[in-house]
């Protein structure tokens, strides 16, 4: 079997609770990306404010080493959560099955309060933007059961990761 190829994230976590030292959700998906050889490339933790997420991800979107972008919190429906309408709108291609995906696969651990969740997903500029709820549980859910498989160059019968590597650099 080939070599994975590594690809370049960037986490943001979305809170207006939450400091770096207490972000449970952050650290987990910092640890499942690491673990399955990519590299964490940029971190960072904001309010949930439509114009500062949107500034961030426009960054990453535009920096040509990140191939991804992994955003924790602000999928539900209390409160400030807007991470669907400040992100939506910079996505060229929305990834529709992402989401109801998620809410799949959530069924069998949460029941029916996975309606609740408005995780989705879009790629932008050759970047992959995975919009994943708060919950560090929900987490691990998309990561081990949707991203470590699209995010490995080796899974078939396909990937992001020839789609993510036309046009963006990979350095290694």
């Amino acid at each position: 079997m080939s070599e994975s190829i590594p690809l370049n994230i960037a986490v943001l976590t979305l809170s207006d609770t939450r400091t770096l030292a207490e972000d449970r959700s952050g650290d987990t998906l910092v640890s499942l990306l690491e673990a399955a050889g990519h590299r964490l490339v940029d971190r960072e933790l904001i309010p949930d404010d439509v114009y500062q997420m949107r500034a961030v991800v426009s960054r990453w979107i535009a920096d040509r080493e990140v191939q991804v972008v992994l955003t924790t919190g602000g999928t539900g429906f209390s409160g400030r959560d807007s991470t669907p309408e400040a992100l939506r709108p910079l996505f060229d291609t929305e990834i529709e099955g992402f989401g109801e995906l998620f809410r799949q696969v959530s069924w069998h651990e949460i029941g029916s309060s996975t309606v609740q969740s408005r995780c989705l997903a879009g790629l932008a500029n050759r970047t992959a933007i995975f919009c994943l709820p708060g919950s560090t549980g929900a987490c691990k859910t998309a990561w081990n059961r949707i991203l470590l498989e699209q995010l490995d160059s080796r899974h078939k019968p396909c990937n992001f990761v020839g789609i993510l590597l036309q046009g963006k650099q990979l350095h290694t």
